[in-house]
């Protein structure tokens, strides 16, 4: 089975000005965990994930610190300058349209990654999830596999 028969179309993108809370505001309204950060194009820049929203600026912005000295001014955990060129993952990991699903599975395990952008001719296309496979009956135990090995904290590994 390829990629193509699985993938998301109707694919929503974001550009590199897109604030934060417009991103959050986004992704509840289209009930996914990622958006696809592209050029008036469509050629793939980035990607903000759920994960990128939590890590890089609500953990950074409004993690109390157990010393009152260093805790934030209210001042300083005003995130409504911050925009998706500031959280994206660069260069996030791409598949075609025509990648077999075995390989995409072996690309979510090694990258440890749940959602990859489906690129033809550097354009986003579609977006492949880890859901997707596991929705598919043949894919079940690819979709298994690949979403044990993103579980695993690093150096870890898993015991046949």
């Amino acid at each position: 089975m390829k990629v193509k028969d699985l993938m998301s179309t109707n694919i929503t993108c974001i550009n590199e000005n897109t604030s934060v809370s417009q991103i959050a505001k986004q992704m509840r309204k289209e009930n996914v965990g990622s958006l696809p950060v592209c050029d008036d194009n469509g050629h793939l820049k980035g990607i903000v994930t759920d994960r990128d929203l939590v890590l890089r600026v609500l953990a950074k912005y409004y993690t109390a610190n157990p010393d009152p000295a260093l805790e934030l001014s209210v001042e300083n955990r005003d995130i409504s300058h911050m925009r998706s060129r500031d959280i994206m993952t660069l260069d996030p990991v791409t598949v075609s349209p025509d990648t077999n699903t075995h390989d995409a599975a072996l690309l979510f395990s090694a990258h440890k990654v749940r959602r990859l952008p489906v690129v033809e001719n550097s354009k986003i296309v579609g977006m492949l999830s880890l859901g997707d496979l596991a929705v598919k009956p043949i894919c079940v135990d690819e979709a298994g596999d690949a979403l044990s090995s993103i579980s695993l904290p690093d150096g870890l590994q898993a015991k046949n």
